[in-house]
């Protein structure tokens, strides 16, 4: 699947709660509202052409967010492309099931080790990378706290 000018379509699904969590902002306070401050900067994502992990360009085709337990009660932007899963149970198994739905064109961005180990050979980058792509999609150059991938 390829975007305009030949660059691939990837669909972008994020472990919200883990991305929310790699900054101390606060977060814990409020999840569903540190969880819609992320669905609105995602949104901004959605059909973007941007620089992958490994350096190629990529567009955005879509954008799967997960989201778990009392940030389920986040307020869904309705942005077309953005697509919000509330996880019955545990966000890591619906995680596994986005990035598998997804197909072939797939970025899962997380940092939690357990599962990155579930993903098999899915490609995954942590939320420092995100949070530099927020940035430049922004407009700014915060490079704030991340996991530096």
């Amino acid at each position: 699947m390829s975007g305009p000018g030949d660059v691939p379509d990837v669909v972008l699904v994020v472990d919200a709660a883990n991305v929310v969590g790699s900054r101390p902002d606060g977060w814990w306070r409020d999840r569903a509202g540190a969880a819609t401050r992320l669905l609105d900067r995602l949104a901004r994502a959605v059909g973007a052409t941007v620089t992958d992990p490994t350096g190629a360009p990529v567009r955005l085709a879509r954008v799967d967010v997960v989201l778990e337990g009392q940030a389920r009660a986040a307020v869904d932007p309705g942005v077309p492309g953005l697509v919000v899963h509330h996880a019955p149970h545990d966000g890591d198994t619906e995680v596994v099931a986005r990035a598998r739905a997804a197909g072939p064109h797939v970025l899962v961005v997380t940092a939690d080790r357990g599962l990155r180990a579930r993903l098999d050979d899915v490609p995954v980058t942590g939320p420092g990378w995100w949070h530099r792509l927020d940035a430049t999609l922004a407009g700014s150059s915060d490079d704030g706290p991340g996991d530096g991938g």
